[in-house]
């Protein structure tokens, strides 16, 4: 039964282009989103607890209101996964960011593992 209720709430994410497509479906819903920070859209707070900016997909873009902690690197052009809840008008109210940091996990050209 845990599995049950636990495997319900698991979702992965949507692209900012499916869930425009999907919009009926996913407004009122909790939901994960990827795409690119917008440029020219970021707004931070000066406590670093808040931002806005808009979540660009390749066809469209959402509106990202987020509150709470986030990422050092939250910038924009930067690849993120927001999660929250999404309202009328492609608005999303976000609590969580992940942003991509690729090259802090690619390995060096002549790095050799050792054990």
């Amino acid at each position: 039964m845990a599995y049950l209720g636990a495997s319900s709430s698991w979702r992965y994410y949507a692209t900012v282009d499916e869930c425009l497509s999907n919009l009926p479906t996913f407004t009122g819903q909790r939901i994960r989103v990827s795409g690119k920070v917008a440029a020219n859209s970021l707004q931070i707070a000066k406590d670093r607890k808040q931002a806005s900016f808009s979540l660009r997909g390749a066809k469209g873009e959402i509106q990202v209101i987020c509150t709470g902690l986030l990422p050092d690197n939250l910038a924009e052009q930067r690849d993120v996964v927001v999660e929250g809840l999404l309202e009328e008008h492609a608005v999303l109210r976000c609590d969580k960011v992940l942003t991509q940091c690729a090259s802090k996990y690619e390995s060096k050209p002549d790095s050799h593992v050792r054990l």
